[in-house]
């Protein structure tokens, strides 16, 4: 979200389209499981939650806290640490490996994939490829030099990745305003 609202306004003359979004995003899902095997999140995982039942029990719709459950799914990091540590985001937190397994055991899931970290590759696996992060803003802010990526899976949830730059800064120019299409009038 960082730059958004300025993205929106430069772009688009008002910050509606950044109100839109804003309030939208009150209503996305926490994460999404993928033929019980994969769990996507944004961010990783909580210490108040040890099944994906429990992250089905969470009220969606509402701003984002700024700490427990749907607060540590948003921005909690892996880290190589044992156990859980303290995040210096401020939110969320970071856990090991040893938490990553213990997740999966317990849900007998394969893979966490998330994305609420930049990585310069696009993508990066970790804890015996039992996580793997996927950034998916190639030159993140116009000014980290990052590639980013896509991840495919096929029918088999045999995993590929579809690397990424960022678009040549002349063809990023700003939109020409248009007349309100027919259906506003």
């Amino acid at each position: 979200m960082y730059g958004f609202y300025d993205e929106c306004l430069r772009k688009y003359g008002s910050v509606n389209v950044w109100r839109y979004c804003t309030d939208i995003f009150d209503y996305l899902s926490l994460s999404a499981l993928i033929d019980n095997r994969i769990l996507c999140v944004h961010g990783g995982l909580s210490p108040t939650i040890t099944t994906v039942d429990q992250i089905r029990t969470i009220d969606r719709k509402q701003e984002v806290p700024h700490d427990g459950a749907m607060c540590d799914l948003l921005w909690s990091d892996p880290e190589d640490v044992t156990g859980w540590g303290l995040s210096p985001r401020g939110a969320g937190y970071l856990f090991g490996g040893d938490v990553c397994q213990q997740f999966n055991a317990a849900n007998n899931i394969d893979l966490i994939a998330r994305a609420h970290q930049l990585v310069m590759e696009g993508y990066k696996w970790m804890f015996d490829e039992q996580l793997v992060t996927v950034w998916s803003a190639p030159n993140y802010c116009y000014r980290c030099g990052n590639v980013a990526a896509i991840m495919e899976l096929d029918e088999n949830l045999e995993k590929s990745f579809k690397v990424f730059e960022a678009a040549p800064q002349e063809a990023r120019g700003v939109p020409a305003k248009k007349a309100a299409p027919d259906y506003f009038l």
